[in-house]
């Protein structure tokens, strides 16, 4: 076998790999003498078939498989020899096409290498952390509107109208074309007015009732409606209307503590504390983060394969279209070219995902079962009822793992980082540190 490189430029690799018939041939004779002893055929006995016939029989499907498997060995054979690193999957050409049998076979490959990753002093890298404390207000707020989802309702003064967002306890019984249907009657039915609960129109037509009234709610039934008998019908409900209360919030006590599992409301507000300053740490290391990458992108410069930039700015520029025309689902549309920001930005993640990776190699971190195990549950919760069909579906998919594997191993990369850098905290208020996270999305 003979291996010419015709190609180097930059990070691109281009090789001419001839394979000479008696290779090939050789290769065959090897894997029919191999397979010659459980080889049984008509008039002999198992083991005996002679080597010509065997040839005959099975030579042109060993041949293709001698082929691959000869190239695929070079290839191998390339890579170790060389520590090249193919940033995509190698293609592979036959070039003389007009091959037969007894012919050497000349194939072209080509590819573009990984680059080689200069070393970082991670321990000179300097970074500020913000740190925010969660104060009596927040608390005081936090524990208000959580108190709102607990809310209860009294009865409003005899003669009160019912007003957008009071509950009304009412009968109703729901006709259509004066026949009463399945599941449209009701009796002590508690409902609040704009909560959305009854189809389009029926809770506006009951603003303004009082208790003692009757009156009738005329509605059409959406066209899709998922009873197929009464989809896009007009419905009449006679309704008696027995209460009209208003919203009344829960108290700020023990007792509202208990309803959220915690013994006491000194207790319960340790636990929003705790939950609010939780959620400022996260956003913390979103800021720390960027500001991280951001001194790795300066500090670091190397070539880059331009098929993984390529890739890239086409994908963020596919995502960033569809955000703009989310009522576009399919991709169903004209290709989108990426800009120049968009190349720009491919440039930067893929330097710092080469980086990251190169890092996080050489420090051996993992990904361990537990941590998959956790993100999988975690992502299988936006699909009720069908976490288990989900968690089977990501166990028996490589791609979509790689895709959930890939932000935690950045994340504990990052975290190995920080451990070695310099990192001074910064003491801010939530509104400093909105700020903060608001201008990520900015940039």
């Amino acid at each position: 076998m003979q291996v010419t490189e015709t190609l180097n430029e930059g990070l691109k690799r281009e090789y001419a790999i001839t394979v000479s018939a008696a290779e090939l041939e050789e290769k065959v004779n090897e894997k029919l003498a191999e397979a010659q002893p459980e080889i049984e055929m008509k008039g002999f006995r198992k083991g005996k078939v002679p080597m010509p016939l065997l040839k005959k029989q099975f030579g042109q499907r060993l041949l293709g498989e001698a082929m691959q498997e000869t190239i695929d060995g070079a290839m191998n054979q390339h890579f170790e020899a060389s520590g090249d690193k193919p940033a995509l999957q190698p293609e592979i050409k036959m070039t003389n096409e007009d091959w037969k049998e007894g012919d050497d076979v000349n194939v072209e490959m080509s590819y573009e290498k990984l680059p080689e990753i200069p070393e970082v002093d991670l321990k000179s890298i300097s970074l500020e952390k913000m740190t925010a404390k969660a104060g009596d207000d927040e608390v005081d707020e936090a524990l208000k509107n959580l108190a709102e989802t607990a809310q209860d309702f009294k009865a409003r003064d005899e003669g009160a109208a019912a007003a957008d967002g009071d509950q009304v306890v009412f009968d109703f019984v729901g006709k259509v074309d004066g026949e009463a249907f399945e599941g449209g009657s009701a009796e002590d039915y508690p409902l609040v007015l704009g909560s959305g609960s009854f189809i389009p129109g029926f809770e506006e037509q009951l603003v303004g009732a009082k208790a003692g009234e009757e009156k009738d709610v005329t509605v059409t039934f959406p066209e899709e409606y998922q009873a197929e008998h009464l989809a896009g019908k007009e419905a009449v409900f006679s309704c008696t209307i027995k209460e009209v209360k208003e919203p009344v919030a829960a108290e700020l006590d023990d007792e509202l503590a208990k309803k959220f599992g915690a013994e006491s409301l000194d207790a319960l507000k340790e636990q929003i504390r705790e939950r609010l300053e939780a959620e400022y740490a996260g956003a913390a290391r979103q800021v720390t983060k960027r500001a991280l990458l951001d001194k790795l992108d300066e500090m670091v410069k190397f070539d880059l394969p331009p098929t993984l930039v390529e890739a890239e700015a086409k994908q963020i520029a596919h995502q960033l279209w569809h955000e703009e025309n989310p009522d576009v689902e399919g991709h169903d549309h004209p290709e989108i070219e990426p800009t120049d920001e968009h190349n720009k930005l491919a440039e930067r993640r893929v330097r710092l995902g080469l980086l990251l990776a190169e890092l996080g190699q050489k420090a051996e971190v993992q990904v361990s079962d537990a941590e998959m195990t956790q993100a999988i549950m975690n992502q299988a919760r936006q699909y009720p009822g069908q976490e288990r069909q989900f968690f089977e579906f990501v166990q028996q998919n490589q791609q979509m793992q790689q895709q959930m594997r890939a932000p935690i191993f950045e994340d504990k990369v990052v975290d190995y980082i920080l451990e070695l850098a310099e990192v001074t905290e910064k003491e801010v208020s939530k509104e400093e540190l909105q700020k903060a996270v608001e201008e990520l999305d900015e940039e």
